[in-house]
């Protein structure tokens, strides 16, 4: 039987001109990020072009990671925001409520589903009075990579 291929099998080499000015910076960015090499860097910033691509062209099945800040104790907050988590619940994968001090919380929420369905949640959660900071942060099966 033959031996599976390696991952460094299906690489493939190209060359790429820069301004030296732009990869002087760009080496700075790769340092500071405590990337090896340049290839490592150039092939995160591809796949997070095509996460992007994939949000934009609504197809297929996304995930994304909605942070929510607040204090819990603000008007009918917690209620509101429990009620629509509910009413969309086959969106809403996973829920992480966090303590941070007396009065402040938040709430991580893990979602899957179209692109614009996850990014209207997303608004109508992060415009309930009371909540004071949230982001959604757009992701990917991994599937297509």
């Amino acid at each position: 039987m033959p031996a599976k291929p390696k991952s460094h099998d299906t690489l493939d080499r190209f060359g790429v001109s820069m301004d030296r000015n732009l990869l002087r910076k760009f080496d700075q960015l790769i340092a500071k990020r405590g990337y090896n090499n340049r290839s490592e860097a150039i092939r995160d910033l591809v796949r997070a072009q095509l996460v992007r691509e994939s949000w934009q062209s609504n197809q297929g099945r996304q995930v994304a990671v909605l942070s929510l800040f607040y204090e819990h104790e603000h008007g009918d907050l917690l209620h509101r925001l429990t009620h629509l988590q509910h009413e969309h619940q086959n969106l809403i994968t996973a829920s992480f409520h966090i303590h941070l001090d007396s009065d402040n919380c938040m709430e991580v929420l893990i979602l899957q589903g179209q692109a614009r369905d996850l990014e209207q949640l997303a608004e109508r959660l992060l415009s309930i009075k009371g909540v004071k900071f949230g982001e959604l942060m757009h992701g990917t099966t991994g599937k297509n990579f």
